[in-house]
């Protein structure tokens, strides 16, 4: 074995069946370095030469094999229930290389309509120039999957649920319709998070995460997540290799640090989206209201049967479109008008000036993102002090 596959032993062997002990403990170096509960920040570049069998099995931080990528990688895959994991740069880093490793020139993609906004432009500017073809599908019609599956399509593209609508296809199917037809599945899974869903377990290859949001939590890192079986995270690797996208050691030991309290904080801005969400749905400033937990959302009944929670965004429209939805923001003294998601404290949005601004209005509007649409990534914050937030807010 190389140098690079015994440097760090990782404990999980041990049993660890509850997401919490896994979020603690899985991938951290046993024996403890130097007795550190904490595994240090390895801020090398690159280490001693020793039994290496070729270039990507190199000590070298570009290569994403330092201790304190190793951790990581380790501590992912138990969160997933995936073979393997890769830590990158930043969420887009991981998409993009992902999707390089399933696609080739003369390909074709299926993915599902209405993505993350700078997934949407990679897939409509990026994969064209590179002659790969891209077709968007309804994540619940099964028919038009079938209609739109071509000889050459390679890979089906979802995400677990959508940003800032929080529709949720049919993912089972998903899955199976691509194994049927030879494809490559790939969802992201920022939004759901291993706390509340694991893709692997119903049959997809690639899980992704931006790993800013939720796995992190506070707000202070960028960075990126591939998960799945060995053999696709190792070509994964490889591409990263050569792209440059690696994560670097002090932002893998503030993300290693900040998912030992992923399933504490999601279960609490699931409760705090839960609140909001009910509540802002019986304002009569708000006109609709986004979130998969409220039985009125048309993707209630399927999250309800995959998720073991509902996440911590929701969106809503304001009766008085964008003029009344910023007036609203300002108005805000807890929740903090920011872009991102995902984090300790409660951020609001407008997603078609911020996430969507890349996509032309006629595209916003046929996936539904109006310019009145706010979007609310729920914190951790007492429940009621952020319905009073809102209700100030929206009451002036």
């Amino acid at each position: 074995m190389s140098r690079a596959g015994r440097t760090q032993k990782t404990s999980q062997k041990t049993s660890m069946e509850n997401m919490e002990t896994r979020a603690v403990h899985a991938g951290e170096p046993r024996p403890r370095i130097a007795g550190a509960i904490t595994p240090p920040v390895f801020q090398t570049s690159t280490y001693e030469t020793a039994d290496e069998s070729g270039y990507h099995d190199i000590r070298y931080l570009r290569l994403s094999n330092s201790p304190n990528h190793l951790a990581l990688h380790a501590k992912l895959a138990a969160l997933e229930g995936s073979e393997s994991a890769l830590v990158t740069a930043s969420g887009m880093a991981a998409i993009s290389t992902a999707l390089l490793c399933a696609l080739k020139r003369g390909d074709h993609l299926l993915a599902q309509r209405g993505l993350y906004g700078g997934t949407h432009t990679f897939m409509t500017h990026e994969l064209p120039a590179l002659g790969i073809e891209v077709d968007f599908v309804d994540g619940a019609e099964r028919a038009q999957w079938k209609r739109k599956c071509k000889p050459n399509t390679r890979a089906f593209y979802m995400e677990s649920m959508t940003n800032p609508l929080l529709e949720v296809g049919d993912l089972p199917a998903a899955a199976e319709f691509a194994r049927e037809n030879g494809l490559t599945t790939l969802i992201d899974n920022t939004l759901a998070t291993p706390v509340n869903f694991r893709p692997v377990e119903i049959g997809f290859d690639i899980v992704l995460h931006s790993a800013t949001k939720y796995l992190n939590g506070h707000s202070d890192i960028v960075a990126g997540v591939i998960a799945g079986d060995a053999a696709r995270v190792g070509a994964a690797k490889l591409k990263l290799d050569h792209l440059g996208g690696s994560l670097d050691p002090h932002s893998c030991f503030l993300l290693n640090r900040g998912i030992k309290t992923l399933p504490l904080r999601v279960r609490k801005q699931n409760q705090n989206a839960q609140a909001l969400a009910e509540f802002l749905q019986a304002h009569p400033a708000v006109a609709a209201v986004h979130y998969a937990g409220l039985p009125r959302h048309p993707s209630a009944a399927r999250a309800r049967a995959l998720f073991g929670g509902f996440g911590g965004l929701l969106s809503f429209e304001h009766r008085e479109g964008a003029a009344g939805a910023r007036r609203m923001m300002k108005r805000l003294k807890l929740a903090v008008s920011a872009v991102s998601l995902g984090g300790t404290e409660t951020l609001v949005t407008l997603p078609a000036e911020t996430s969507h601004v890349g996509l032309r209005a006629e595209e916003r509007a046929d996936i539904g993102i109006t310019d009145g649409l706010v979007r609310v990534s729920a914190g951790i914050e007492g429940e009621e002090d952020l319905r009073a937030d809102f209700q100030q807010a929206l009451s002036a």
